[in-house]
């Protein structure tokens, strides 16, 4: 592809780089603290620690205040950090039957084993603007705080585990249990396909996808999944579970070499049981899966239909092609692709034009020769 540098332009360049940072300034507003995002903007950090493919929340809420809000610009930035950082090893893998649970609910039974936990959620209340923020103080928070807490000591605490709602199905033989072959990968670690280190194959194996979906952009997912949801495919899911909550990160001691466990994580964690699928001659339902750092929701469940989607075994949609859905869903790719055309492209445009010239002259000396006649 032609481009040309620009040159003579430092200057310029600098002096925008500046203007970008009067525009985050300017005003009588306080500065915004990276702690204030962190912590009072905690969606938004979440959102970009997945798609930054980072969980470093403090680093997340830098990146949101130094691109002024934009998400793909602070996810691009958490991204390429990470790049610099060494690989040092994996984490062991984890069951999220032991996370520290904050919210749990289930759309496909009422009464399950552990009680639906409703947790923070802004689904049961009406999506009017608060007026009341406008004029935050302590005092209001010191109240709330104290409403929330009053008679907590009187509430039974959440076990530290609480068993899987699809093991109702699975128990009961109602659960498909295996997905659909895919292509085994080769320098996996474990079995497991790092798109970190390798470049993504297609078809690509269900651990590359999975992870192409976890630190995918949430609009681009849900954008896929819905057209799904729609009948644009045919997984018409319901949520199994729902589940957000800490996990813990287990790792091997680099000296004694057993399970060592380093910190805690929170992640969202959905499972769909999507349509039936005939094995053996009995009709299972089937699974759908999907994780993602931090609460966010609504990527958990795209990443579930989704990942049920891609295991279709004669694909006829969109939603169901696996090499377009996971070639499209990348939102720093995607931003990368869409803003390089802001670069220079002039050798390439002057090549266009010269083309459009000389087809114009054709066209014209065709019209202008004796019995030609020109009827457009």
């Amino acid at each position: 592809m032609g481009y040309v540098a620009v040159k003579g332009g430092t200057d310029a360049i600098e002096n925008a780089w500046k203007l970008l940072a009067y525009e985050r300034i300017k005003g009588n507003s306080q500065p915004l603290e990276v702690e204030q995002i962190k912590e009072q903007l905690y969606f938004a950090v979440d959102r970009i620690m997945s798609e930054g493919s980072l969980y470093a929340p403090e680093l997340a809420a830098l990146a949101i205040k130094q691109s002024a809000g934009d998400t793909f610009e602070a996810a691009f930035m958490l991204r390429a950090y990470r790049t610099t950082k060494p690989r040092t090893g994996y984490s062991l893998p984890q069951s999220t039957k032991g996370m520290r649970i904050i919210r749990r609910i289930s759309a496909a039974f009422k009464d399950i084993p552990g009680g639906q936990i409703l947790g923070p959620t802004s689904d049961y209340t009406l999506r009017l603007l608060d007026f009341e923020l406008m004029n935050d103080t302590d005092e209001k928070r010191k109240k709330l705080m104290k409403e929330l807490f009053d008679g907590i000591d009187s509430i039974a605490p959440i076990p530290d585990s609480l068993p899987k709602v699809i093991e109702i199905l699975r128990k009961d033989g109602l659960l498909v249990e295996t997905v659909k072959s895919q292509k085994p990968q080769e320098n996996s670690q474990n079995g497991i396909f790092d798109i970190t280190r390798q470049s993504l194959t297609f078809p690509a194996s269900r651990s590359a996808a999975m992870q192409t979906m976890a630190r995918a952009e949430t609009g681009g997912l849900l954008l896929l999944a819905y057209s799904n949801m729609r009948g644009y495919g045919d997984i018409h899911p319901t949520i199994g579970e729902l589940r957000v909550g800490f996990l813990p990160v287990r790792i091997k001691h680099p000296h004694t070499g057993e399970p060592y466990t380093v910190g805690e994580i929170k992640i969202t964690e959905a499972e769909v049981i999507a349509k039936f699928a005939g094995k053996d001659g009995i009709a299972k339902f089937t699974l759908g899966y999907g994780l993602c750092f931090g609460h966010n929701e609504t990527k958990a469940i795209s990443m579930a239909v989704l990942d049920r989607a891609l295991q279709t075994e004669e694909p006829k949609m969109i939603s169901e092609n696996q090499e377009f859905v996971l070639s499209h869903i990348d939102g720093i790719e995607s931003m990368g692709f869409c803003n390089h055309y802001k670069l220079p492209h002039y050798i390439t445009f002057q090549s266009d034009l010269d083309r459009l010239r000389k087809a114009q002259e054709k066209t014209k000396a065709k019209s202008q020769q004796p019995g030609v006649r020109n009827e457009t």
